[in-house]
């Protein structure tokens, strides 16, 4: 895996694929509105969707009233498809072409959400960014929102290797300055009808210690 490049991966998969034709795909990601629901934000307060991609949520964040909205791609092929299915509304979206990894946010944000980012992480200096950027951009009293594989879920995803989470094991990787305040299960069923066991886990900012 030394010579993978990422990012060529995630292009020439939307390249390839319709958005609808994904394992991930959701017509509405229900457990993930319903947590950002239950974080009880401003309409105008700043939300990262990190590995949006093509997903319909920003489509439902529209719809809900929230105005001040980031979608965060390794993809740029992704935010293509999804700034024009948008069409008007795309202006108002901050679209963010990178890697997590090396993410830089130039402001803080009230909500971080990443739904099958996070579990595609199988090097630890990877995910030690990962964690590096979250906790730049997000605000103290800020909400994470984190969904991936679930133990005993699947194994890879798009060919690649995951890593298989509960809420001990993300604790663990977040280190401190989190309390788990919701944690829920699902089985997604994907476009070719198969089951994937998936775990979302939602998170307040309460410290901004490292350790």
């Amino acid at each position: 895996m030394q010579d993978f490049d990422r990012k060529v991966h995630w292009q020439n998969v939307y390249k390839q694929k319709d958005a609808k034709e994904v394992s991930w795909f959701q017509e509405k990601p229900a457990i993930s509105l319903e947590l950002i629901a239950n974080c009880r934000i401003a309409p105008s307060d700043p939300i990262i969707d990190v590995g949006g991609g093509a997903s319909l949520l920003v489509d439902h964040l529209i719809e809900q009233g929230y105005t001040n909205l980031a979608v965060l791609d390794i993809s740029g092929a992704a935010l293509a498809k999804t700034a024009q299915r948008l069409g008007e509304n795309a202006g108002a979206i901050s679209w963010i072409e990178s890697d997590v990894t090396a993410f830089s946010p130039e402001a803080q944000v009230a909500l971080w959400h990443d739904r099958a980012v996070f579990h595609f992480l199988t090097d630890a200096a990877d995910r030690q960014n990962y964690v590096r950027a979250l906790k730049k951009a997000l605000r103290l009293g800020g909400h994470l929102i984190i969904a991936s594989f679930a133990i005993g879920g699947p194994e890879k995803c798009s060919g690649l290797p995951i890593i298989q989470y509960d809420a001990f094991k993300l604790k663990t990787e977040l280190g401190g300055g989190f309390k788990l305040l919701e944690e829920r299960t699902e089985e997604h069923i994907t476009p070719a009808n198969r089951v994937q066991k998936f775990a979302y886990f939602h998170f307040e900012r309460i410290a901004e210690n490292e350790a």
